[in-house]
This record gives structure tokens, C-alpha cells and sequence, in this order.
């Protein structure tokens, strides 16, 4: 059962001498108090009958005031008590005051586990690392929903940038998925939309340099001598490969089985974005396919050696982690084998896949072909690559100055 009570605080006092008026709320021995935001001199307050004395010029004010109070957090203790009958002071006083008492920490390990279950690896290692910061912000102190306020986000926002020495776009990933679970948080309401702290506050990044390989920078990458089944000839394969082949990401890459090729194409879902994507091969993809195709094909095992066919694909987390360990390999040799060509741009086997979108509209591809190719959601994210398109031809207009 939840109890309310006036009290006027004789142990607190202004400047003026008067004392605060706060509601007590109490169950199982427990209480919270709320400050009712008036201040009344001891002459003025009848202990008794907990009203304000009628010698007061403003006493029946008062006490409309304080009652409607007390009725306000009786309704909603008995609402509360008549949902979960595990309610807490706090809760009341937070459901009074439309405050939430959940811990972001809480609430935000409980996000974690979720991406874990679902697979999402590579998004629950960027909450991970975003929680450690915050930790580390508040000093190890818990952190509630309530206290998440534009102010808060800018002083994080500067911590990110001076303590963590953390780069915009950097910062920019980090505070997107503190809104991430703000949203979360307000689509189970526990957390009031109108308190929102993102409504007010905007995001920032900035542009990056997609690098990528012109036709002839690609055919002096694939033209290199390289020592046969090497890493070095993997990763440049790999690269050629994905560059014909509709830009796959690295972990579609590496992940594709000889039952995703059908002698012509590739039909596969992205690992990314779940989404189904169907390639009709270039000659110059299928040699390379053709390269590592064994005598005995087991239609189970990865087309490229890049991982252990005893891989536990069902281990999404050991998976990840031999995605990654690749990935690390391949940049390395990209960046020897583009010194070798003589490629003056820092690359690496994402730049494949920007090689293949600037390339495939420069040879006229309409650009929801190349959306449609790429496993792109949204063709605004294609966009990006006509434009870099439109910059080159805006460039060579340059010749008839």
C-alpha cells in the first residue's frame, strides 16, 4: 500500500525565512519526497490539520493547491498498484513528476543482448565501445534516461572530442546510437517522447573521400605479377573480383559458397542489410571464380580461401571476429600491391565496391540498376556516387579553358 503525506520541512529554510511544503510518498517503509515548490513561514502552516492557516491572504489558493496535489499522487499510486503491485516510491514519484527512473545502463545492456541474439555483431561491438565511453564520462556514477538533455549531449559531444580525441564522424556514429536507444526506450514508453533530447539537437558529420579505382588504375592492379596462391594474390583478387561484381562488402565476399554461383551468376543475401541481391557475372568475375574452383565441388564451402571451411557459421560472433582478422590482411596488402601499380590513393577492399558504382554509372548503368546491384536501401545512398560522376564531368569540362 502506498501512503501520501504533506509535510512542511521545519529542517529547511530560504532566505526569507520560510520553509518548503513537500509530498511524501512511502511504501514498504520506504519514502520520496516532492517538492511542491511553496515556501510558507511557520505561523502560516497548521501542522494538525496540514493546511495552510486561513491568516494566510492567499490560504485558499494554497490549499486547493496542496489537495489537488494529494489527490493527483493518490490516483496515480492506486493505478500504478493496480498494474504491478511491485511499485517502488521512486516510480510514483517519477510517474508524478513525468520523469523516468530507468537506468540508461540498464535499459542499454538489455539493447546490447538484443543484437547479440539477433546477429548484429558488428552493431553490438559499436554499442559496447559507445557505453565504455559514457561510463568513463560519468565517472562510473549510473546514468538515468531523465538526465539524457540537449546540455547533456553537448558536454558529452566535447568530451568525445577533447578527452577521446575522436574525430566528427567519429562522434557522429557514437551520439546516432545514443538515439538509437532513446527510440528504443520511448517504443516500449519508458521513456516519454516529448523529453526527446533529439528533437532539438542535430547530428553532425562531415564528407569523406570515397577512393576509388579508374579502369586504368584497376587493369594496373590486375595486370601485377604476383606469386600464385599467395595472400597477396587473394586480396587482389578479391578486390578485381568485387569490383566487377556489383561492389560486395567484404564479409558478402568472403562468406560466398559455391552453392551461391550458378555458373553465371551469384544470388546471395547480404549480411548487412538482409537483402537478396542477384549479379550476373562479367567475364572478367567469373575467371576469377573459375580460378579457385576445385576438381570435387562441395557445394557448403566458401568459393574464396580467405575463411576455414570449419568455420562455426553459427557462432556469429566467431564468424565476425574471422571477417575482421581478414579484412586486416587484405587492407595491408592492398596498400603494398597499389605502391607496386604505382597508385598514388590509399585503398582498401571497401574501395572496391565505390571502383564498381562509379564505374558502372560512368558506363551509363541507370542508376537504380546500380542501387538495386549494390543491396543499397535507399537510393539516396547511390546518389552519392553520382555525384563524384558529375564532379569528374564537370572536371573534364575544364579542357576548353
Amino acid at each position: 500500500m502506498v501512503s501520501t503525506k504533506i509535510i512542511f520541512r521545519t529542517d529547511k529554510k530560504n532566505s526569507l525565512g520560510e520553509h518548503p511544503l513537500y509530498l511524501r510518498i512511502i511504501k514498504n517503509r520506504k519514502s520520496k519526497y516532492i517538492s511542491l515548490g511553496q515556501y510558507l513561514k511557520s505561523e502560516y502552516w497548521d501542522d494538525a490539520k496540514k493546511r495552510v492557516k486561513k491568516s494566510h491572504r492567499n490560504s485558499q489558493r494554497l490549499n486547493n493547491f496542496i489537495a489537488q496535489k494529494v489527490a493527483d499522487a493518490e490516483g496515480v499510486a492506486l493505478e500504478m498498484q493496480t498494474t504491478d503491485k511491485y511499485t517502488t516510491p521512486q516510480q510514483v514519484k517519477d510517474q508524478i513528476l513525468g520523469h523516468s527512473s530507468v537506468s540508461f545502463f540498464t535499459f542499454a545492456d538489455r539493447v546490447l543482448l538484443d543484437k547479440k541474439m539477433n546477429g548484429a555483431v558488428g552493431t553490438y561491438g559499436n554499442y559496447k565501445c559507445l557505453i565504455k565511453k559514457i561510463k568513463k564520462f560519468t565517472n562510473g556514477r549510473d546514468l538515468i534516461l531523465d538526465e539524457i538533455t540537449v546540455n547533456w549531449l553537448k558536454n558529452f559531444e566535447i568530451y568525445l572530442r577533447t578527452e577521446c580525441e575522436n574525430k566528427t564522424n567519429t562522434i557522429h556514429k557514437d551520439l546516432k546510437n545514443v538515439r538509437k536507444i532513446i527510440y528504443e526506450a520511448i517504443s516500449e514508453e519508458i521513456f516519454p517522447y516529448a523529453k526527446n533530447p533529439f528533437l532539438r539537437y542535430k547530428l553532425k558529420s562531415e564528407s569523406t573521400t570515397k577512393n576509388y579505382l579508374t579502369d586504368e588504375e584497376l587493369c594496373s592492379l590486375e595486370s601485377l605479377l604476383i606469386t600464385p596462391n599467395s595472400s597477396k594474390e587473394l586480396s587482389r583478387n578479391l578486390f578485381v573480383f568485387a569490383s566487377y561484381a556489383a561492389g560486395l562488402r567484404v564479409s558478402d565476399l568472403l562468406q560466398l559458397r559455391w552453392k551461391n554461383f550458378d555458373g553465371e551468376k551469384i544470388i546471395q543475401q547480404t549480411q548487412k542489410t538482409s537483402s537478396l541481391v542477384s549479379i550476373k557475372l562479367p567475364v572478367k568475375a567469373i575467371e576469377i571464380i573459375n580460378y579457385y574452383k576445385p576438381e570435387n565441388i562441395n557445394d557448403d564451402s566458401f568459393i574464396f580461401p580467405g575463411l576455414d571451411n570449419g568455420l562455426d557459421c553459427s557462432d556469429k560472433i566467431a564468424v565476425h571476429k574471422a571477417i575482421q582478422k581478414a579484412n586486416q590482411t587484405i587492407n595491408s596488402n592492398l596498400q603494398k600491391l597499389a605502391v607496386d601499380a604505382e597508385i598514388s590513393k590509399h585503398i582498401h577492399i571497401h574501395c572496391s565496391r565505390h571502383s564498381f558504382a562509379v564505374r558502372a554509372l560512368q558506363k551509363g548503368m541507370r542508376i537504380e540498376y546500380v542501387s538495386k546491384l549494390m543491396g543499397h536501401k535507399a537510393i539516396s545512398t547511390t546518389q552519392i556516387y553520382a555525384k563524384i560522376v558529375n564532379e569528374e564531368l564537370d572536371k573534364a569540362m575544364e579542357v576548353f579553358n
